[in-house]
């Protein structure tokens, strides 16, 4: 759930709250920057002794022999690099927020864009007892981490060496089992089937690569609601190893879809309506990824908001602006819908919704008609925009006065606009 911050009111720039979203580059402009601001302060008795002649460039200074720091010149590069932060930050803000947070380029959550896909890894192969085999890798894949209730992840492994060639693999063991903590009872130990068979989720038999499929709903685990833990242990190249897996399983559906959606063009965007049936009241958060028509990748819509008990909607929003800069081909597909019902201050911290995986609903907005390119507006972006804005407004006055009549240094963005306007 995304946090939101205030700026906070004070005097002095230092002291002023940057928002999550301004990147590496500005932060570290400001750690030089205070740096520079600290090596400045440091008392003259500190520091090596005045050095005799009048010079700068080309004249000794005291016993080390380095040339006299220029402080005018110094002063100026402190002034330039603060006019350059808050140019930075002022920008970027304005830049980053231009879109609401439940509408966003699909550049911004590329971990989001395809969240059914199985996740792979190739590792050197675990050996009993502490250490790795590493002339053995070992090649994984799970379908998936979370699970609602009555869904199943499949899950595979196969060993190979440092040029791909498959090493003969032989499962000894393959149990899933709760994972508790403290004085908690220890739950139920179910079997696995892991086989190289062709069968479940085995797609090719007699290939090296073994499958098995856990659906907690169908076993001893089926009211566990947490972290299952699948143990396989097998061997390979004449030695045992083991290797782990872990899904975050829901027993309960606090909500379910039914399966309905409509869609409309308001206020100068497209919008999705998703309707559900809500058992559980509180505040769900409920991600879709958008396609346009030939299938790129496009936009991820979010809702983040509290729902009562009953038949709701959740809207999905994909912001006029985004469609304007970006031109997508229409018609636009919603599609991988996953939510969740969001459990502050506990563990697990989620109740899962069934996920619709694939095609959710082709649009039959085929124009821009009544799309707007408007930026995204609120109260919280103007009060940003206005305090950022002010922070360069001031740098560039401070940096004015100590040189009148020399050009200040070009903005990133453009000129700023009056103080109190976004």
């Amino acid at each position: 759930m995304p946090t939101r911050h205030t700026p906070a009111r004070s005097r002095g720039w230092r002291r002023r709250i940057l928002p999550v979203g301004l990147g590496a580059a500005a932060l570290a402009a400001l750690g030089f920057w205070l740096a520079a601001g600290a090596q400045t302060s440091v008392p003259a008795a500190a520091s090596a002794p005045p050095p005799s002649g009048p010079g700068f460039f080309g004249q000794v200074g005291g016993a080390d022999g380095l040339p006299v720091p220029d402080e005018r010149a110094e002063r100026r590069r402190q002034l330039v690099e603060h006019v350059q932060l808050t140019d930075h930050t002022y920008c970027s803000y304005r830049e980053g927020s231009k879109y609401p947070m439940e509408s966003r380029p699909v550049a911004h959550h590329p971990d989001q864009v395809y969240p059914n896909q199985p996740i792979t890894e190739i590792n050197p192969m675990r050996v009993e007892g502490g250490g790795s085999a590493g002339a053995v890798l070992l090649q994984t894949s799970q379908s998936q981490v979370y699970l609602a209730a009555g869904e199943a992840v499949a899950f595979s492994l196969r060993a190979v060496n440092a040029q791909g060639e498959t090493v003969p693999l032989v499962v000894t063991r393959a149990v899933a089992q709760g994972m508790t903590y403290g004085a908690s009872r220890p739950t139920s130990r179910v079997a696995l089937a892991v086989a190289d068979d062709g069968a479940g989720a085995d797609p090719v038999a007699g290939d090296g690569a073994f499958g098995a499929v856990l659906a907690p709903a169908q076993t001893a685990l089926a009211g566990f609601h947490g972290t299952i833990r699948t143990e396989v242990g097998y061997t390979a190249a004449g030695r045992k190893g083991f290797v782990l897996f872990d899904v975050v399983y829901t027993p309960i559906l606090p909500a379910s879809w039914s399966g309905q959606v409509r869609e409309a063009v308001e206020n100068g965007s497209l919008h999705f309506y998703l309707r559900a049936e809500v058992r559980q009241p509180g505040r769900y958060v409920v991600s879709g990824r958008v396609d346009d028509a030939r299938g790129r990748p496009f936009a991820v819509a979010s809702f983040n908001d509290v729902l009562e008990t009953g038949s709701r909607e959740i809207k999905l929003s994909v912001f006029g602006k985004l469609m304007t800069d970006e031109a997508p081909a229409l018609p636009l597909v919603l599609r991988d819908v996953d939510g969740y019902l969001l459990r502050e201050n506990v563990d697990p911290d989620r109740l899962l919704m069934p996920r619709l995986e694939g095609r959710v609903h082709a649009s039959r907005t085929r124009t821009m008609n009544g799309i707007s390119d408007a930026q995204w507006q609120s109260e919280e972006r103007t009060r940003y925009l206005t305090e950022y804005a002010r922070d360069r407004h001031a740098a560039r006055e401070r940096l004015a006065a100590f040189e009148p009549g020399r050009p200040l240094p070009p903005s990133a963005c453009g000129p700023a606009p009056e103080l109190g306007r976004p």
